[in-house]
């Protein structure tokens, strides 16, 4: 197979992969936990609103919780069971939101509810609709509603559909293993994300680390179906949206715009294979393959998980040495650090990476910034990581936004790795991204 020929983006870095534990473990069905915490929000937009009560009896991809208007995706049932209370259940972000509790039947079948199958053949609102319905979110961590992705406005021409096989996230191979395992599925949403858009082509993007899965798929695409894969070389965070359309299109995302504004859409492909698997069964999502790995876990791998599915539980089928430090959900570059165990895999989980450490280690100690100029280096957005460190320290959050594009940094964490004095840079930028919001909601 050929090797890349893509320009990359500029700066940019190279962690460790972390990959090698995991990409050739084919993906497993993860067991049912006893109890699945459900919020009713796990996309970006309105939650969903609960169709069911307390004590109903519910089947495997029954719908929970209806969409609430057309930015907002419905749930539906991971596992067959009766609803054991619905109020408030933990969250990633260290607070309670609204969602159920469901208890799952030990001896059940586990078969899962069809609904009104989508054809290939449908209109574009058809499809739209379908999608919204199956509850789909961006797969590959930002769970924006996907169907909201796909309405393309009034006007606007979109010539390509540039699906998302990158997975530059350390540790993570779930999307490695869907592009071995799931080929057909990803061809199939690729037609209907054709028919939604009315895109002239697709193209997908593979890093060079996954020659198997570009042959799979190169091997395998249809000679009907106008699509591409394109290898591109190993660099992070090529994953970004803004970074590939630049390796891959050469075209570039201007500040504050989106990427259908220059005729492009980008889909992760466990997203495409989501919508090829469930579509033409008319299925709603209820599980998700996620990477379970880290130095703590011992049966690392890549397993298929009802969403739901608490950490703790999960943890504790896989098995954990040592003593137990950090656990993320997602990557360790922009996952998020789980504030408890009791934090249950939602649609935007696209792993679980636990770490353990010498417990008598000293906790690494953050310095003052040198001004070493690695940070500018790093950073894909051409920003200035150190500076707005420093005026976060300050509090100075709208200087940060309205003089250093704080708005531009999509977080990636690459001035953080880089960084000799270990400052936590990307959470100071959430933070001030936070209390901005605070502000301008106040």
């Amino acid at each position: 197979m050929p090797g890349p020929k893509h320009q990359s983006f500029r700066h940019g870095i190279h962690p460790p992969e972390h990959k090698e534990d995991t990409a050739h473990l084919a993906i497993k069905q993860f067991p049912f936990a006893p109890l699945l915490i459900i919020p009713f929000s796990q996309h970006i937009g309105r939650e969903a609103v609960p169709v069911v009560k307390a004590h109903d009896e519910v089947i495997r991809g029954q719908l929970l919780a209806k969409a609430d208007g057309f930015m907002s995706v419905p749930i539906h049932a991971p596992a067959s069971g009766v609803i054991k209370n619905i109020g408030l259940v933990p969250s990633i972000q260290g607070t309670m939101v609204n969602g159920l509790y469901l208890e799952s039947y030990p001896a059940s079948t586990q078969e899962i509810l069809e609904g009104n199958p989508c054809p290939l053949d449908a209109g574009k609102e058809e499809i739209i609709a379908a999608i919204q319905n199956a509850g789909i979110a961006g797969l590959g961590g930002a769970a924006f509603p996907t169907h909201v992705k796909l309405k393309i406005p009034e006007g606007t021409h979109v010539d390509t559909v540039l699906i998302n096989g990158i997975e530059c996230e350390p540790y993570l191979t779930t999307d490695h293993r869907v592009m071995l395992e799931q080929t057909g599925d990803i061809f199939t949403g690729i037609r209907y994300l054709l028919k939604a858009t009315g895109a002239e082509r697709a193209v997908i993007g593979v890093e060079a680390n996954k020659p198997d899965a570009a042959l799979m798929l190169k091997d395998n695409a249809p000679n009907d179906l106008a699509v591409s894969v394109e290898v591109l070389n190993i660099k992070y965070p090529q994953g970004a949206e803004k970074m590939l359309i630049k390796t891959l299109l050469n075209r570039e995302v201007p500040t504050g715009a989106h990427s259908v504004e220059i005729g492009v859409i980008g889909i992760n492909v466990a997203t495409a294979a989501e919508i090829g698997r469930l579509l033409p069964h008319g299925r709603g999502i209820q599980e998700r393959v996620i990477t379970v790995g880290g130095n703590a876990v011992n049966h690392k791998g890549n397993y298929r998980v009802p969403i739901g599915t608490p950490l703790r539980f999960i943890l504790d089928t896989v098995g954990v040495q040592g003593t137990l430090s950090e656990v993320f959900l997602g990557g360790p570059m922009m996952g998020q650090a789980a504030p408890g165990l009791d934090i249950p895999v939602t649609k935007g989980t696209s792993g679980v990476i636990a770490y353990s450490r010498d417990k008598n280690a000293p906790p690494q100690k953050i310095y003052p910034c040198i001004h070493c100029g690695r940070c500018v280096q790093a950073c894909p957005m051409l920003l200035n990581p150190s500076q707005l460190g420093l005026l976060a320290k300050k509090n100075q959050y709208e200087k940060m936004a309205d003089e250093f594009n704080l708005k531009d940094c999509f977080e990636c964490g690459a001035c953080s790795f880089v960084c000799p004095s270990h400052i936590p840079l990307v959470q100071y930028f959430r933070i001030a991204k936070s209390q901005l919001k605070k502000a301008q909601a106040a």
